[in-house]
Parts: structure tokens; sequence; C-alpha cells
């Protein structure tokens, strides 16, 4: 069976990375942009990252600029961007396509996972999904849920602690 752990993401400086290097660690794989009304979700991202990634959790950022073009040309301004105005530190990896013939392949698979409400299609950004450390995608968030609303779910994971 296949899980997020057979994937290799590419890394902002243009490099790959399996994401084996996270095996046995719950994820929060995000689909990001810089420019949108939902930006502000960094904030609570970076708070459930400095929470928890003591206990194992990494949150991993894709931007995106797939819809209305609220991503920045540059994944520096990106990074950047986050790191002033949210004090994102967990990481933020190469700008990637969520949807179309130009899906990365995670998002093809995590898409394939877990569908949306209506479609599988990620219809805008900040779309969340919930890891297990097997692997597996526990849960698809919209990117209107708020990542606190996210704790809860984190919790019942047998790695987490209350």
């Amino acid at each position: 069976m296949k899980t997020v752990y057979d994937f290799t993401v590419k890394l902002k400086n243009g490099q790959e990375q399996s994401l084996k290097e996270y095996e046995g660690k719950p994820l929060i794989i995000v689909n990001t942009a810089s420019k949108c009304g939902l930006t502000p979700q960094f904030k609570g991202l970076q708070d459930l990252y400095e929470k928890y990634n003591d206990q194992g959790l990494e949150i991993l950022g894709f931007p995106c600029d797939q819809f209305n073009n609220q991503e920045f040309d540059n994944i520096e301004e990106t990074t950047q961007f986050c790191q002033m105005n949210y004090g994102v530190t967990f990481p933020i990896f190469a700008k990637v396509d969520v949807n179309g013939n130009n899906a990365d392949p995670l998002f093809a698979y995590l898409k394939d996972q877990k569908k949306g409400l209506l479609a599988k299609a990620i219809k805008w950004n900040f779309t969340k999904f919930l890891i297990d450390e097997n692997g597996q995608v526990i849960e698809r968030y919209s990117p209107t849920t708020q990542p606190e609303k996210i704790e809860e779910d984190l919790l019942k994971l047998n790695v987490i602690n209350k």
C-alpha cells in the first residue's frame, strides 16, 4: 500500500527530498499562498508546529499559484514573507500545482485518498491534509478550516500527547 512516504518533493532550492525523512511522524500538508485572504492561517499553523513539533509533528507548506495568482513568483520572497509576517519556521517547499495535468504527484495522491465535499479537486489555497505516523491520509480540511480546528484530530493520533 502506498503512503505519503513513497513520494519525493522539491525543496525551494530545486533539490529533491524524499518524504521518508518524515516517516513515523504525523504531518499536516497544506497548499499555501502569500497574498490570499486566508494567509493569516500561517499563524495558526505555526502555533500548532510550535506546540507539537517536539512530539514529532511536521507541517509541510507547498506554495501554489493556481488560485488567482496569489503567490510570489520568487520562492525566496515567499519564504521571507512567511517568516517576517507570521514567524513561520516549518518547511516551505518549492511552488507546486495541486490541480490539472501538472499537479504534483503528492497532491494527486492526497486528493485520491480524501476527496473534497463535492469533488476531488482542491478548491482553494490552504486545503490541509492530516497524515498519521504511518503515512496514511486521515482527514482533509477545507481552506476555511482554521488550523486550531485540526488540533482535536491531531490529539487522537497515538504519537501526540495531550
